[in-house]
Formats: structure tokens, sequence, C-alpha cells
């Protein structure tokens, strides 16, 4: 018997172009994931600095920013006024202007208070101040009262429903984070009571981060009833008074 080789299949080797055309292939492949690589650590590394950017470019943020330099101009546009007008030439005279507004004269004043406390263009603490002075000690306390604690409610509602969006577009960064450190505490509630009834903190600030904690709003109102009215009379009265007894008038 004969036997029949069979002939074994060879495993055609590619040459020339197809060759060079695989090796360009796997080359361009790791080429591309070596640029998608370098890509995505280039947009990675420049992202804080678009962020940065944007941010400054903030309409609210800038606001926020100039708004002091605005409420300056605003105080001495008024007291120039004032000077020229003879309003301000002695405390008869200034209060004869505020009663001659009738209704108008505590609606405006409750306004630009409560105004100051949700977004602070003109410092609120010298409107507590000029409450007493324009009113009188009990009807100017019991205005400043009704207008700081409607801002302060705001401030919480408006946190609650926006969140720390919000507040670190109005406030500098380093003060948001200094008193979010207090939430951070057990104690976070009777710290902020605390804070409220004495005029050493950033009332406005702390009523926005309260708005972002799981205080109830129950419990907010009763602080701001309770607590607020000392730091109005100890502040409003009490620099008031000392205005009223250096002043040439």
């Amino acid at each position: 018997m004969s036997t029949i080789t069979q002939p074994v299949p060879t495993v055609p080797t590619l040459t020339g172009r197809a060759a060079t055309g695989l090796r360009t292939g796997a080359s361009t492949g790791t080429s591309a994931r070596a640029t998608t690589a370098v890509t995505t650590a280039v947009t990675t590394a420049v992202a804080p600095g678009m962020a940065t950017a944007a941010s400054t470019r903030d309409p609210l943020r800038i606001a926020a920013q100039l708004s002091p330099l605005l409420g300056l101009g605003i105080s001495i546009a008024l007291v120039w006024w004032g000077l020229q007008t003879g309003v301000l030439q002695s405390l008869e005279n200034l209060q004869a202007f505020i009663t001659s507004l009738g209704a108008w004269g505590p609606v405006a004043f409750l306004i630009a208070s409560t105004a100051s406390v949700v977004f602070p263009v003109v410092p609120g603490g010298l409107l507590v101040i000029a409450g007493p002075v324009l009113f009188g000690p009990l009807e100017g306390t019991l205005y400043n009262f009704v207008a700081v604690s409607a801002g302060s409610l705001l401030n919480f509602v408006i946190a609650r429903h926006v969140g720390l969006a919000l507040i670190e577009r109005l406030f500098p960064a380093k003060t948001v984070e200094k008193f979010l450190g207090w939430t951070r505490s057990d104690h976070f509630t009777r710290a902020f009571a605390l804070a409220i009834a004495l005029p050493v903190a950033p009332d406005d600030l702390l009523c926005y981060i309260a708005g972002t904690t799981r205080m109830k709003f129950r419990t907010f109102v009763l602080i701001i009833l309770l607590c607020k009215p000392w730091a109005l009379i100890a502040y409003g009265l009490g620099v008031s008074a000392l205005i009223l007894r250096f002043l040439p008038w």
C-alpha cells in the first residue's frame, strides 16, 4: 500500500504593505490612547482655572462684592442731601422729617431693613442703630425686631430651598467654611442661639447656614423670636444712645 501524504496548509505571512499597515494601525491605536490620556490630564488640570474664571464672572458674586461700595455711596449721598436740606442739622429736624412722611416713614424703614438682612447692600448694623434715633427707643426697637426677624426667616427659607450654592456666591468662601464648621458639632443649635442673642457673629450668614442643616423651621423661629431682642436692645439702643450723646445735636 502506498501512503498518500496530505499537504500541510500554511499560514500566509503578511509582508510588505500589509504588515506595515498592521504595525501602523497598532501604533495609531496606542498613539490615540496616549493622546486621549494627555487630553484628559490637561482638561483636569485646566478645569479648576476655568471654574475660577467662571466664578469671577458670576453676576451675583460681583454684585455681592460691590454691594458694600454701593451702600457706602448711598450713605454718603443721603448724608450730603441731609446736610444740604437741613434735615441733619439737628435731631429735631430729622425726627420732624420722618414724622412728615407719615406711614411711609416706618414702611420704608421696614423694607430697607429687611432687604439689608437678605442682601446686605447697606450694613444692617447701621439701620439697627438708626431705628431708635429715627423713631424713638421703644418704637425704633420694635421696628428693628420686625424687620430683622423677617429678614432672618427669609434667609432660612431661601437657604432651605436653594442650598449652599447661593450662600457661597454671596459671602467669602473662607467665612462660609468657617461657620460651616459649626454645623458639624452636636451643639450647633445652642451655639446658633447664643450667636443670635449676642451681637458678636454675622447673623445674616448664620441664618442662611442654619437653613442648610436639619434644624426644624419651628426651632429656628423660636430662637429668632426669643434671642434676637436681646441683641437688638444691646446693640441698637446702646450704640444709638452713645451716638446721640456725643453728636453735636
